[in-house]
């Protein structure tokens, strides 16, 4: 079983940025983190990155013909909030799929309390810090061992 974990604009300045809101580690350090839970629990993980809405939508559409994987985990920034192409990019694609968000964003600004893309995943988790990625890949796994 593979899951392509998928961050989009911003999220390569972890570490770097809002450090009380995001925390101190890298994105990098982050991907390792997840790689090695998901080893541990029979997954395996590939990364992408882009602060580019439309690469984030080639990269949805490319989860079974370019990353070979059986579900996303999508933690899609800003980009949550206002992007309808990522949504129908999420919509074309039939595998599991989990938004994810660092930070509790229901705890934050009245804008980030809206996510155009939930509707085309099979759940949301926001909170939890790197935790949040670890979780969707568990979901992620017991919706494809259904």
């Amino acid at each position: 079983m593979k899951i392509l974990i998928i961050n989009g604009p911003n999220l390569n300045m972890l570490g770097a940025r809002e450090k009380e809101i995001y925390g101190e580690q890298t994105l990098e350090s982050i991907n390792t983190e997840i790689a090695t839970f998901a080893k541990a629990n029979g997954i395996e993980t590939v990364f992408y990155q882009s602060n580019i809405e439309g690469e984030i939508c080639g990269a949805v559409q490319g989860v079974k013909s370019v990353y070979g994987a059986d579900g996303i985990v999508l933690n899609a920034g800003a980009y949550t909030h206002y992007s309808h192409a990522i949504g129908d990019a999420l919509a074309c694609v039939k595998v599991p799929k989990v938004e994810v968000h660092i930070s509790n964003v229901h705890a934050r600004e009245e804008f980030r309390h809206l996510s155009v893309l939930a509707d085309n995943c099979n759940g949301v988790i926001c909170g939890f810090g790197a935790d949040s990625y670890k979780l969707a890949c568990l979901a992620i796994k017991s919706i494809l061992e259904k």
